[in-house]
């Protein structure tokens, strides 16, 4: 993916980068909880806008039947959600974007965080959607 084509470039890299330094620091192998958690410590830390938790209704023909609710939410308009995957897959992407519909948000990202310390250049991938 080009960095041209990332929307909202600067907020995207300091999100890698504030989940870089979780990871680095954490080390692999857990679930997705601790890691978000950390994250919100390093938001914090980096002094990053997040919301944890949102609550986004989901509608069926005008009615509520269930609820969408994101890890984290950085700088406004960005989800950020967790995932302990080897890769991010066509199913992943189709959950971005009804995530993205859902919460009537502007952009995602989805930071991959690898389960194996070989793959250690490759710990984080970013997708973001428009």
């Amino acid at each position: 993916m080009s960095t041209d084509s990332i929307l909202l470039r600067e907020e995207a890299f300091r999100i890698v980068g504030t989940a870089l330094e979780v990871l680095n620091t954490l080390g692999h192998g857990l679930h997705e909880k601790p890691y978000e958690n950390a994250l919100v410590v390093e938001f914090s830390l980096a002094k990053i806008p997040f919301e944890r938790q949102r609550r986004f209704p989901v509608i069926y023909k005008t009615v509520q039947v269930s609820e969408y609710v994101p890890d984290l939410i950085a700088f406004g308009p960005v989800i950020v959600d967790t995932k302990v995957i080897e890769h991010i897959s066509d199913h992943e992407r189709g959950q971005m974007m009804n995530y993205l519909r859902i919460s009537g948000l502007s952009g995602r990202t989805d930071l991959k965080l690898q389960a194996s310390k070989a793959r250690m250049g490759k710990v984080c991938s970013l997708q973001s959607f428009a």
